[in-house]
């Protein structure tokens, strides 16, 4: 079945476009075109935008803003989003960074999503052309969905600050059996005062773990200082199970690998 593709100029056209039955939005294809291609008799027609601020990155005053189309790549080697440089090269090799897009992630089901987990982490905004959305909350409704997603945006976190990890069994570019990103802040005597861990493949999207999060409060990060927080990292959570690995085992590997990003 023939696709028609159209391109607009600015982001309300291609809103308005996008109303009609069957159509999708285009970003970086990693996702509709593969669904098209599988078969996927739902679409009909793909819609995209070259609205110069969809490919924008802007960097000041401590806050960021990354337009929907700019792709991993580009933020794998932006010289300012260095902390973010991990999060974007986990997902796929080389020819899928140059057009997996931030926009298209937030709608990737798991085991892909590894940078939404890192996004959710961060606890960004989610901006359409009318409005501006917690991502928790955007994450939690992305399935019903019809508004072209325009940017996100978050403030950066102190040095040292962010962590990302992903667990494949493929090295470098597996899928992931589990990704965790946590921003930790912490009082002058190392105690914990801040923590926000995002996790993926524990449950059908990205997912805050805030039983973690609570556990680790006022402790520091030494070996008895988080092991509440291990313990409870579980807690809420729905793994996935796919031919990467069982539910049962991504529950039982996951507060192995939170405590290797802890204590890093």
């Amino acid at each position: 079945m023939a696709l028609a593709l159209q391109t607009f100029a600015t982001v309300k056209d291609a809103n308005a476009a996008l109303k009609a039955q069957g159509s999708r939005y285009l970003g970086g294809g990693t996702l509709v075109v593969r669904a098209a291609n599988e078969g996927d008799v739902s679409v009909s027609g793909l819609i995209r935008s070259t609205e110069p601020s969809l490919s924008a990155i802007v960097v000041a005053g401590g806050k960021v803003r990354i337009g929907a189309s700019v792709t991993m790549a580009a933020i794998g080697g932006h010289p300012e989003l260095g902390m973010l440089a991990k999060a974007a090269r986990a997902v796929g090799g080389p020819a899928i960074r140059n057009m997996a897009t931030i926009g298209g992630n937030l709608f990737a089901p798991a085991p892909y999503g590894d940078f939404a987990v890192a996004l959710l982490a961060l606890d960004a905004t989610v901006s359409t052309e009318e409005s501006e959305t917690p991502i928790e909350t955007f994450l939690a409704n992305r399935d019903g969905s019809r508004a072209i997603v325009t940017s996100v945006g978050f403030t950066l976190p102190p040095q040292g600050g962010f962590r990302f990890l992903k667990v494949s069994r493929v090295k470098p570019k597996g899928i992931s059996v589990l990704s965790i990103a946590a921003v930790l802040q912490q009082a002058p005597d190392g105690t914990i005062s801040s923590a926000w861990i995002a996790l993926g493949c524990m449950a059908d999207r990205p997912m805050r773990a805030r039983a973690a999060e609570k556990a680790l409060l006022g402790r520091k990060l030494t070996e008895d200082g988080v092991a509440a927080a291990l313990a409870a990292a579980g807690e809420g959570t729905a793994p996935i199970t796919d031919p990467i690995a069982s539910a049962w085992y991504r529950a039982e590997v996951l507060p192995v690998h939170l405590g290797r990003l802890l204590l890093a």
